[in-house]
């Protein structure tokens, strides 16, 4: 009996190993990926699924930003609401990856920003993208169909747009700058914590570099700003910082001081936009709780799930063998009347006052 327990023991064990060893070779490395059918939440009241993706939002008090209306173009100072959405195309992947135009470690996502007035609503202006990224890493890939609202200035997406890599790492990253068409180091600068979430804090600096504008935009600001003048260029510098979930990679927190101005040949400069956009109260507790559950669920299957099945499946292997490598028991010996003279096991002698072990090698 006691072998068959231990038979049984060591064969469970072996399987807890197995699940153990399945879960870190297979089952983790699918959970950390962006999934296929991830939905952008759906707006209030409705109620929003869990896994969504939802609205990232920033503020920047007493913002100078151009604004085009029926009115024309001016530069007007507000307190400015800026909404970006991001929208899996779950059918375009599908799609794009049955035509081998895109990897099937990628999904593709559209993007679309609105800024408003903080205090009226008032619209200021919009846009739009699309682009893939890679899965895992967070990063651009190179996909022909990528496109940005502005057709005039075309776009080839590269490095860290929205997101970092699942489990980023206390290095140098790159974020590609859709107002400059570039990539730059978002250098390290140091851990710290939201809210009880753990962070990695990044910081971008983008000196003065001229914006990436197409001719029919630069000629109309020329016309409204400075009429005498042949040409010009709109001049851009940033300080972008990012705080990301090291687990999922996902922006807690995000700042940007934004500064363009138009920079016209007759010595003409007209600040279009001067701005310190921050991530909105509400929004930054919405990426922290989202980032704690989803990293919750991460640990759960890719740490805490391996080591429980690990430990259990070690210690039920060594209790099996124990019992399998255990000597036959005294009564199971004297139970067979032909045990051999091998069978060095005690017996029970009767013939003793007491019960006393005799061994039968004892010639007294």
């Amino acid at each position: 009996m006691r072998r068959l327990v231990g038979a049984l023991l060591t064969g469970l064990g072996g399987l807890f190993l197995a699940v153990a060893v399945g879960l870190l070779l297979f089952v983790a490395p699918a959970v950390n990926k962006l999934p296929y059918d991830t939905q952008a939440c759906p707006k209030a009241p409705e109620a929003a699924p869990a896994g969504c993706i939802k609205p990232s939002v920033v503020i920047a008090r007493g913002a100078q930003i151009l604004k085009v209306d029926d009115h024309g173009i001016n530069v007007i100072t507000a307190n400015v609401r800026t909404t970006v959405e991001v929208v899996p195309q779950v059918k375009l992947t599908a799609e794009q990856q049955e035509a081998g135009k895109v990897s099937n470690d990628a999904v593709i996502w559209a993007v679309y920003t609105t800024v408003t007035d903080a205090d009226t609503g008032d619209p200021i202006s919009s846009s739009s993208t699309e682009l893939a990224i890679d899965r895992v890493s967070g990063e651009a890939v190179d996909w022909g169909g990528q496109w940005v609202e502005d057709q005039a200035t075309p776009i080839r997406y590269s490095d860290h747009v929205y997101k970092f890599p699942f489990g980023t790492e206390k290095q140098d990253y790159k974020i590609y700058d859709t107002t400059t068409r570039k990539s730059s180091d978002a250098k390290f600068q140091g851990e710290e914590e939201i809210d009880g979430l753990t962070v990695y804090h990044f910081v971008q600096q983008i000196p003065d570099t001229n914006a990436v504008v197409s001719e029919s935009n630069i000629s109309t600001l020329l016309d409204r700003f400075a009429p005498d003048a042949k040409s010009g260029v709109v001049s851009y510098h940033n300080t972008r910082e990012v705080w990301v979930d090291p687990v999922t990679g996902v922006y807690a927190k995000v700042r940007e001081r934004q500064h363009q101005e138009l920079r016209a040949d007759d010595g003409k400069v007209q600040v279009l936009l001067d701005a310190d956009f921050q991530t909105a109260p509400e929004s930054l507790a919405d990426s922290v709780q989202t980032a704690k559950d989803n990293g919750a669920s991460l640990k759960a299957v890719g740490v805490y799930a391996p080591i429980g099945f690990g430990v259990l499946g070690v210690i039920l292997v060594v209790v099996g063998l124990i019992l399998l490598r255990a000597p036959r028991t005294a009564e199971a010996v004297g139970a067979n009347p032909e045990a051999g003279p091998d069978d060095r096991v005690a017996r029970w002698d009767e013939s003793l006052p007491q019960p006393r072990e005799r061994l039968r090698e004892d010639a007294t």
